[in-house]
């Protein structure tokens, strides 16, 4: 995959750019405010922007991104905004087009997500100068303010939706953003991150999520750890040191904080793996790594709205194994992150018989109310009632003993309870 190729290069690279990277500043003027909770100029009038590739002037520099238009994109409804940022060696038509898996990884699977729950965000990947983010004077988040500030006056964004992700450098710029633009961003996703373009101010709450290889030997994992925990105190969570995979486990851990301020969660993913935005739990990479629907439920847990409030402020631990692939005795668990009018449901699948399943069918019944919007690593249908979760092409086996987790965003009119009735191929499931 293009996106693992620029790792030697990137192990060259970054330290020279950690050493010089701490101290810059960062310069332009914000667009927004992330609580200014209101659609921008651009909404109510025809896009003056269309999906593909675009210039602009930033600081004197011509500028590339490429934009990414939901389609039957409505200028009366107010989109959700990712900024996709590149690898070092990686460029914006990287993070669009997917690279060698297309569709399936494009704006680190975030897009395929996004299309599945009403083509609910407004997609753009920004050029960095060299293909990096080196940031100098503070250049690069010019660029970004003036990315954004074009965007909302050409498409109705809602400004209480923005939220940036990248990889390695990329992921650095991302921390760059949450330190510097926290008023205007809502949270940021850092894959496989460090300290390499800066953090001018740092001192603001912002959401944060961080996910890095306990073996990565390009930016060690204990750079993504002092990234993490700058959020960890901006944003008042208590200070723990969350578990992590063992090594040879290749299996993943995802944590959230807890204590953390209404509104501003710290979720930490380590894996067992290397340096990669993409690992696969059992081995390798690619597509169908559990990190796009972890990315997703975290930054779609976030209403518009002033003060838009966490879902939850507990600790959560999710450990992911893949065996060999069932159909026999069935234990589900179900965790529920609900707020305002919505919530996200994440389900655990175990797999208590004595003979491995191959291919699953969940069935369970929603409360009134509440209606499905999008989900992971599961189709879902009908989207209200008696709902069947099927398998996707990456997850139909549980062997004996093993656990699968799966979920979904709903919104609700007031029930945010958990759903009944489990059954899965038929079998009625203990609910722990």
């Amino acid at each position: 995959m293009s996106r693992h190729r620029i790792v030697i290069a990137l192990a060259a690279a970054s330290a020279v750019v950690f050493l010089g990277a701490a101290g810059i500043a960062l310069g332009g003027t914000t667009p927004g405010h992330v609580t200014a909770a209101a659609g921008t100029a651009g909404c109510g009038k025809a896009p003056a922007l269309n999906s593909g590739q675009h210039t602009i002037n930033s600081g004197g520099q011509n500028r590339s991104y490429i934009l990414r238009l939901p389609p039957s994109y409505d200028n009366n409804r107010q989109y959700r905004l990712f900024v996709g940022l590149h690898w070092l060696g990686g460029t914006m038509n990287d993070v669009d087009s997917g690279g060698a898996d297309g569709y399936n990884w494009s704006y680190y699977g975030l897009r395929r997500l996004s299309d599945a729950a009403n083509n609910s965000t407004i997609f753009v990947a920004p050029q960095g100068n060299s293909n990096g983010w080196a940031n100098p004077n503070g250049q690069d988040l010019t660029f970004i303010d003036d990315l954004v500030r074009l965007l909302d006056n050409s498409l109705c964004v809602d400004t209480a939706q923005r939220f940036a992700g990248g990889f390695s450098y990329g992921g650095g710029m991302s921390n760059a953003i949450a330190c510097a633009r926290a008023n205007v961003f809502r949270a940021v996703v850092v894959y496989s991150g460090a300290q390499l373009s800066g953090c001018s101010g740092g001192t603001q709450p912002i959401a944060y999520m961080g996910i890095h290889g306990i073996s990565d030997n390009v930016l060690n994992i204990s750079q993504g750890r002092s990234l993490r925990d700058r959020f960890v105190r901006n944003n008042g969570c208590t200070a723990q040191n969350p578990r992590e995979p063992s090594a040879g486990s290749r299996t993943h851990v995802v944590t959230a904080y807890s204590g953390c301020r209404d509104g501003y969660p710290v979720v930490w993913a380590a894996f067992d793996g290397g340096h990669t935005p993409a690992p696969v739990d059992g081995g390798g990479d690619g597509w169908r790594t559990w990190t796009s629907g972890e990315a997703w439920k975290f930054i779609t847990q976030f209403t518009g709205g002033t003060d838009p409030t966490s879902t939850t402020t507990t600790t959560t631990t999710t450990t992911t194994t893949t065996n060999p692939p069932g159909d026999a005795e069935c234990r589900v668990s179900d965790k529920i992150n609900a707020w305002n009018t919505g919530l996200t449901s994440e389900i655990t699948i175990t797999n208590t018989g004595t003979a491995p399943i191959n291919g699953w069918s969940l069935v369970f019944t929603l409360p009134g109310g509440q209606t499905i919007t999008g989900g992971w690593s599961a189709t879902y249908s009908p989207t209200s009632g008696q709902v069947t979760a099927k398998n996707v092409n990456y997850n139909p086996d549980i062997a004996p003993n093993a656990s699968i987790s799966i979920g979904f965003q709903a919104t609700h009119t007031g029930n945010a309870a958990a759903p009944t009735s489990f059954a899965l191929n038929g079998k009625t499931c203990a609910v722990a």
